[in-house]
């Protein structure tokens, strides 16, 4: 019987307002790059950096790093973005543009079927989680987010000290929500983090493919929005 039902945050529960197109193309136009963005390619070639976090943050965590080493990680995670787009830059360069990037005004925002589906969740009596790799702590995160009356808890790195795909971020969770690693949910949209990291640990995964990189993914269930999480849940 599932007794909860933990989630990812960046790209399962929340996105970026303006989008990442918009921002991505206004921070390229800054240096003659804007018209060869496309928001086809910006899918692409975040599909490609986000899976390069998930990888360094396995290895070296980002919130372990110092400025140089941050630089380093960010100026490869924009030449991915670019790359998507068929633009190929310098790391110097890519870095100029992730700094532009981080100086625009943005927000990390729940998409539109997050607040209906969470809703719909604790009416049935599950516990819900959020668990991030976010460099903050779950309190501020879930009241950034304003899912504060949603969620029951948030697990971040800088409380767990540890990134997914870490068993102890998982079993964290878990912890915090009272019940057993066959009892749980994990809901996310990347394979290596968020899949093989919950199902390691014994929690049974649901892939959302929000932005439709795993058409043919099968290592477990495969929803395109949030909305279609309750009827798997029994």
């Amino acid at each position: 019987m599932i007794r909860a039902v933990l989630f990812d945050v960046y790209g399962t529960i929340a996105g970026f307002s303006p989008s990442r197109y918009q921002l991505q193309r206004k921070a390229c136009a800054a240096f003659g790059l804007g018209d060869k963005i496309t928001p086809e390619g910006i899918l692409k070639g975040y599909a490609s950096a986000d899976a390069f976090m998930t990888a360094e943050n396995a290895s070296r965590p980002l919130r372990l790093r110092d400025k140089e080493g941050r630089d380093e990680f960010f100026a490869e995670y924009e030449r991915l973005v670019l790359k998507g787009c068929g633009i190929d830059v310098a790391p110097d360069l890519a870095l100029l543009i992730f700094d532009h990037l981080k100086d625009a005004p943005s927000a990390l925002t729940p998409f539109d079927d997050v607040v209906p589906t969470l809703v719909e969740l604790r009416e049935r009596g599950l516990t819900l989680g959020l668990i991030s790799n976010m460099n903050m702590s779950g309190v501020d995160l879930l009241s950034d987010l304003g899912l504060s009356n949603h969620v029951d808890f948030a697990v971040t790195s800088l409380e767990a000290r540890v990134e997914k795909p870490h068993p102890l971020a998982f079993q964290t969770a878990l912890s915090r929500a009272g019940v057993e690693a066959n009892e749980a949910i994990m809901v996310g949209d990347q394979p290596s983090s968020d899949i093989v990291g919950a199902a390691q640990v014994g929690i049974a995964p649901v892939l959302i493919d929000r932005d439709g990189n795993y058409p043919r993914y099968d290592a477990c269930p495969r929803i395109t929005t949030l909305d279609q999480l309750p009827p798997l849940i029994e």
